[in-house]
């Protein structure tokens, strides 16, 4: 069973681990999640479309992510969820951390670390984990914010300003 590590509000793991998706935190427990966003040279980012089956927003659009195990550091799980889900490797790209977020739920607060790798890749080189995505494509600004604008781009308010910077 993947574990996770519990977080304060600024991030120092605080020695309790939850089982993965156990949505039952204490007040003040936090777990850390990442993004990463991949930039190419002609101002493209690479995005990938929800598998179907997904209990939350299925079919909708976002960048690579998911939650950080236990031991294991913010960079290190964006480096990892990338791989598996697109089957990009960031571990020598330009580029890294670009800020955090945070959002509280109760008994599911989190902490989202973003990352922005700047890679000449092509449509080519993306392989999906077909049980997480069914698409993934290079996308343009304008194309992202169109999908934001219809409400099926996840994150995207949180996290536009990595794609501008």
């Amino acid at each position: 069973m993947e574990r996770w590590d519990i977080y304060d509000i600024h991030k120092n793991r605080t020695g309790r681990t939850m089982a993965r998706n156990d949505w039952t935190m204490a007040d003040g427990d936090y777990y850390l999640s990442v993004l990463g966003v991949i930039r190419t040279p002609d101002n493209r980012f690479l995005i990938t479309r929800r598998a179907m089956d997904k209990a939350w927003a299925p079919g909708w659009w976002e960048v690579p992510g998911g939650g950080v195990k236990a031991g294991e550091t913010s960079l290190e799980a964006v480096c990892r969820e990338v791989l598996e889900e697109t089957g990009i490797d960031v571990s020598k790209a330009n580029g890294g951390y670009r800020f955090c977020y945070h959002r509280e739920q109760p008994g599911q607060n989190y902490i989202v670390d973003i990352y922005r790798f700047d890679m000449d890749i092509r449509p080519s080189d993306i392989r999906l984990q077909k049980d997480e995505d069914i698409d993934g494509r290079l996308a343009s600004l304008d194309e992202i914010k169109k999908i934001a604008e219809e409400g099926k781009f996840l994150h995207y308010e949180s996290i536009k300003a990595v794609f501008y910077d």
